[in-house]
């Protein structure tokens, strides 16, 4: 038996109603990076008790070598509630001794960016507890660190800054970790191996998430398996792997070939034209455009915390900057400011609530304003009255609004089956615009034209509509749709879509109340779906489901063919489920035709002092974003053709064009010729004899040159195609 510096030695443990582990024998070696994944429930979080040991074995022994350190962040923090966050994340450090040394700078300034190291912890929300605790952790030194769901509240750039310091912490084949979350692109990044846990054992597979994947699928192949659902899940997660994943092109870490045989005959993920014909036939042309958008939050802190709660704490803690000791974070989310005037005749405009939240009603008696009277309604969507009767005599008081734009002037044009996926910091404003986007929130400014045919659903990070309904059972729930519904060309009834979402029948008689935080989420997807919305929006749909389950909502949501908008920090789920990315960032809706990476490499330009978003000499100065016309496109078409920062390159024409077409054109032959070339020199080299060692040689290096040439054509390709505009 290995000789571990943290294992389990036939370790056996069972709950009241659960066997979690049955002679198990594992354990961790210095340098290891270990990535642990299973459904819900099997018990990965109570691995690292066992590891921590927070938690006794029925029977079997865990070892530890002597001196070892081991740290834990928990998915509930043990902070105390009275202490300041300067005492519970920094442990009494002052400013001068985190701030000297480049790691802890980091770290600080990752996690803890933005809020009052006065605070009491009490006082603090969900998400900051959560950074709060994994700094306290990260900056003490450990042998071993076990992470549970680090990933939790942590948007897209400081998830991936924590992706780089897990890997730069320790110096290769020193230090080791073990890695609980549901992120799949955090446990390629991150990890060199992985355990899965599974029917009370511990399997290992080498390298990355990808390859696990692959020896996944292998393992399923070989094996008679009852799971045959899962099994081929499992294949179409590696299909996308394999199929070009961004976030994956620059790490690929499994055997192309060998992956291309196990997927060959799995089809493409969605048909986009279908789906999108499909949509196009239940829509109608129009969904929603927003045009010359701009939402103003009046500048009184925290007036519109229940509109926005991430971009209310970032306004209180950029106002409260100078006068309490608030951390600098790493990367400044861009804001712009300034004042927009509208004319107002009614106390119950909805521009007022949107602009000034819960100091509306002060606002308007300030100005004179009154209730008319209900004769007509105001039209949430535009900010104007329905009926021809409404009292014309009112004058008009102009009101300014002055403070942050959260979208400043965005034309925004959103087609049927279109699949859009957005991305932004904390506080950027994602949750103002998806409530603009449904109808819920007036903009200060501009039109929100929404299409005819349009049936919104919304799966909001809250359970609260499910908790409503905690008494009834399952299967009462249920009955109150319909009997049969079509899905992937196939009728299917309600609880076979509950079991295609892994419920099991015996959880029919099971009260709503009762099901976990990952059956309750999968459980409000279901009801969204058999609602038949036209279009959905997703905020967070990753939250509280294990790497299986997202899967199956990914393959559901394949052959969804409506218009779908998600938000969400986990960048392979929104790559995943989506077409295009966007990313709301200074004010403006940009499109990101590189997905997530995009985004990212916009944030580390602003970390840098760059200005790649061309806020520099904008009106409110350096701190604010001006009228850069990069806003997102739409449809297929609009998403296309949306527009950057920096002036286009001067494209050819006439002759200069013709030629350059003809040359593309002759690189484009070449190149496949090129590829067959080295196909059957790749071909004659596997039958080569292998002991003629100077034949070998000869044709790897004809291989070599062609690989050099084709290189060198790509080049020249790529450099023609940008100046004819392509």
């Amino acid at each position: 038996m290995p000789t571990y510096d943290l294992g389990l030695e036939h370790v056996s443990l069972a709950f009241a109603t659960k066997t979690v582990f049955t002679d198990v024998t594992q354990g961790v070696f210095e340098g290891d990076r270990i990535g642990i994944v299973g459904r819900n429930g099997d018990g990965k979080s109570t691995l690292l008790k066992l590891l921590d040991g927070t938690q006794e074995p029925d029977s079997g022994r865990v070892t530890r070598r002597n001196g070892l350190t081991f740290g834990m962040l928990t998915q509930r923090d043990a902070l105390d509630d009275n202490a300041t966050l300067r005492e519970a994340a920094l442990e009494g450090r002052e400013d001068y001794e985190w701030a000297s040394q480049q790691q802890s700078r980091e770290i600080v300034e990752a996690l803890l960016g933005g809020m009052n190291l006065d605070a009491k912890i009490g006082s603090l929300s969900g998400g900051q507890r959560r950074r709060a605790d994994l700094a306290r952790l990260l900056l003490k030194d450990w042998d071993i660190l076990a992470l549970d769901e680090p990933t939790n509240h942590l948007d897209v750039i400081t998830i991936h800054w924590l992706a780089e310091h897990l890997k730069n912490r320790w110096s290769r084949g020193t230090g080791a970790l073990l890695l609980v979350t549901h992120d799949r692109w955090f446990l390629d990044e991150v990890c060199e191996s992985m355990w899965e846990v599974h029917d009370g054992q511990i399997e290992p597979f080498e390298g990355g998430y990808s390859a696990y994947m692959l020896q996944r699928v292998e393992r399923d192949r070989q094996a008679d398996v009852r799971e045959t659902k899962r099994r081929n899940l499992a294949r179409k997660e590696l299909a996308w792997l394999s199929r070009g994943a961004r976030a994956r092109s620059t790490k690929q870490k499994f055997h192309v070939k060998a992956a291309t045989e196990l997927i060959a005959d799995v089809p493409p993920m969605r048909n986009t034209l279908e789906l999108k014909q499909m949509a196009t036939a239940r829509l109608g042309k129009q969904v929603v455009d927003l045009v010359d958008v701009t939402q103003v939050y009046d500048r009184e802190q925290g007036a519109y915390t229940d509109i926005d709660p991430d971009a209310a704490a970032l306004a209180a803690s950029a106002r409260s900057a100078s006068t309490v000791d608030v951390v600098e974070p790493m990367v400044q989310e861009p804001q712009v400011f300034g004042s927009v005037t509208i004319a107002v005749d009614d106390a119950d405009d909805p521009r007022l609530a949107s602009a000034f939240g819960a100091r509306a009603g002060e606002v308007a008696a300030k100005h004179g304003l009154t209730h008319h009277e209900p004769a007509g309604e105001i039209n949430a969507l535009r900010g104007t009255r329905d009926d021809a009767d409404a009292d014309e005599t009112s004058a008009a008081v102009e009101i300014t609004v002055s403070g942050r734009k959260i979208l400043d002037d965005v034309t925004w044009l959103i087609g049927p089956g279109d699949r859009f996926g957005i991305v932004g910091a904390n506080g950027a404003g994602k949750s103002t615009l998806l409530k603009i986007l449904d109808g819920t929130l007036t903009p200060t400014a501009g039109r929100v034209n929404i299409g005819k045919t349009v049936r919104f659903a919304v799966l909001s990070q809250r359970l609260d509509e499910l908790e409503k309904l905690g008494k009834y059972k399952v299967k009462e729930v249920l009955s109150r749709y319909k009997p049969s519904y079509i899905v992937d060309g196939k009728e299917v009834t309600p609880g076979q879509l509950m079991e295609r979402l892994g419920f099991e029948a015996a959880q029919l008689m099971t009260p709503i109340r009762d099901l976990s935080g990952g059956q309750k989420r999968r459980m409000q997807l279901l009801l969204i779906l058999l609602d038949e919305p036209n279009v959905l929006i997703m905020d967070e749909p990753g939250n509280d489901l294990d790497t299986d389950m997202l899967a199956v909502m990914e393959d559901l949501l394949d052959t969804w063919p409506g218009t779908l908008i998600v938000v969400s920090h986990d960048r392979y789920l929104l790559e995943r489920v989506t077409d295009e990315q966007f990313a709301l960032i200074g004010g403006k809706v940009r499109h990101l035709p590189g997905g997530v990476q995009d985004y990212l490499d916009m944030v580390e330009q602003l970390k840098r002092g760059e200005d790649p978003l061309g806020l520099e000499g904008a009106a409110g100065g350096p701190a604010t974003g001006g009228d850069s016309p990069a806003n997102g496109g739409g449809s297929a078409d609009a998403a296309s053709a949306a527009t950057t920062t920096e002036p286009e390159a001067p494209k050819l024409s006439g002759k200069a064009y013709a030629d350059a077409s003809r040359r593309v054109s002759a690189i484009e032959r070449k190149l496949e010729k090129i590829a067959t070339q080295k196909e059957q020199l790749e071909a004659q080299m596997a039958a080569h004899d292998p002991s003629d060692y100077a034949g070998l040689n000869e044709l790897n290096g004809q291989l070599q040159e062609l690989a050099a040439e084709s290189d060198g054509l790509e080049a020249e390709w790529l450099d023609l195609s940008e100046q004819m505009g392509q």
